[in-house]
């Protein structure tokens, strides 16, 4: 007798599948593959990511798991009705549903409320045995030992990097608009054997694709000298390539950096957020000081690490001028690539509180907080220029002619070490990811952002 199916779906699409962008992200999130790990072999299981396809609603899948943010609710709670429309079980976790439980329960069959570990399983088997339960809350900050590896083979082809894992949860800062304060945990490690064993559990991989990795911890710096001894452990398996992120500041210990390159990271995503000091200020980002990042940027560039950076606009002490010189200061700084995003007023946050006491927020609808919409009043901006700077920042950085200054200027700058195999083949490498990012982010920005109408804003002002 066969088993029942579990069908996991990552959902990204936040304005309705019809308007459906599908992302040219190098790596999935961990969310997945995680709960897939997770789950005991009491169902088949199914992986489905909707940032490279669509939901397939004549699965024949009996159950369906849904893992979303908060800019994904709206289109969740239309893919359950749809889903339990044809008789299947729908259960929601992730962290709007952790967030906001009570909002989310109308529309599934049960919601996961706190880190799945603790009482996914349980979840199986009530779905199995008929006996769901409307929440299954996990305990508070629980332990991070024995995490089985994620399900690299269920995760699509699509994706050039599916080694995907993490070995710390949460972040020691509090930064206003950060997603992790609605309920902050403490910030915790997992065993480094873990760590590793997840980064070694890709037999089922092509070669190729088990010789690269990204951690996506929010901030693996948190506990440096933790961080230190898993580098050290990472280097023992002569990776090709890995990737990671940490809060700038990290970046003040050369022996952390070191270790990086002895890790074989090619790949640094760090919280740059603004130039503008008043702007870091304001959201209570004090790890970054503007006038460090021209030196850090730097160190990483001779280590032969590729910088990935947040960039936000619409903070409440950007100015004009500020954006006006914002192209020239990204160059003088000369990070590999940005991610440029409208600040979002994320619910729940003490950001959002904040602006929404103040009567700044004019859209509520949570389909539009993903970065790529306006959706509150700047106190010295307009929409008009938030808007314009954006498509200014992006055309300028992203542009073939910015983009191969940039990749020059880093093979220039870096000192490889190793044998000669490694010093031709690492710098080819580090380019097929640089022009990976850039076309990715230049995908983003055309498909997503650009096609913004005159009246959208001329209706924020």
């Amino acid at each position: 007798m066969s088993k029942p199916k579990l069908q996991i779906i990552v959902l990204f699409q936040n304005l309705g599948e019809k308007q459906a962008y599908f992302a040219r992200s190098p790596a999935p999130p961990l969310s997945g593959s995680l709960v897939a790990g997770l789950t005991p072999p009491l169902v088949e299981v199914e992986l489905l990511h909707e940032m490279v396809r669509p939901i397939d609603y004549d699965t024949d899948a009996d159950f369906i798991a849904l893992s979303f943010m908060d800019y994904c609710a709206p289109h969740a709670y239309e893919v359950a009705r749809k889903f339990r429309k044809l008789g299947k079980k729908v259960v929601a976790g992730g962290r709007y549903p952790s967030a906001f439980p009570d909002e989310v329960i109308p529309h599934m069959d049960a919601v996961v409320v706190g880190e799945a570990e603790p009482v996914w399983a349980q979840v199986v088997e009530d779905l199995v045995s008929g006996k769901l339960n409307n929440v299954y809350e996990a305990p508070f900050a629980p332990s991070l030992g024995n995490i089985p590896p994620p399900r690299y083979d269920l995760i699509e082809p699509d994706f050039a990097v599916p080694v995907v894992t993490e070995a710390t949860r949460g972040c020691k800062y509090r930064c206003s608009f950060c997603q992790l304060t609605i309920k902050p945990t403490p910030f915790r490690c997992r065993p480094i054997e873990d760590v590793i064993r997840d980064l070694s559990s890709t037999g089922k991989l092509p070669y190729h694709k088990r010789k690269l990795a990204m951690l996506l911890d929010n901030n693996l710096g948190g506990d440096m000298d933790y961080a230190k001894e898993l580098l050290k452990e990472i280097a023992k398996l002569k990776l090709w390539g890995l990737g990671t992120q940490f809060s700038f500041d990290c970046l003040q210990d050369d022996e952390f950096m070191d270790l990086l390159v002895e890790a074989h990271c090619g790949m640094a995503f760090i919280g740059l957020e603004s130039l503008n000091e008043p702007s870091l200020l304001s959201v209570h980002k004090k790890q970054n000081r503007v006038e460090e990042y021209r030196e850090l940027f730097f160190k990483l560039k001779e280590r032969g690490i590729l910088t990935f950076t947040g960039l936000m606009l619409a903070l409440d002490e950007d100015t004009p001028s500020y954006y006006q010189s914002l192209p020239e200061k990204l160059d003088e700084i000369d990070p590999s690539s940005i991610l440029t995003s409208i600040s979002i007023p994320i619910p729940g946050t003490p950001f959002q509180k904040q602006v929404d006491s103040e009567g700044r927020i004019f859209d509520k609808d949570l389909s539009h907080y993903e970065g790529d919409h306006l959706v509150f009043t700047p106190k010295k901006v307009t929409a008009a220029e938030v808007f314009e700077a954006y498509r200014k920042i992006n055309r300028y950085f992203y542009s073939w002619k910015s983009i191969l200054k940039r990749w020059w200027r880093f093979l220039s700058t870096m000192k490889s070490k190793g044998s000669l195999i490694w010093r031709v083949f690492r710098p080819l490498l580090l380019s097929v990811i640089l022009f990976k990012l850039s076309v990715f982010q230049r995908d983003h920005a055309q498909k997503k952002v650009y096609p913004v109408t005159a009246s959208e804003i001329a209706s924020t002002g």
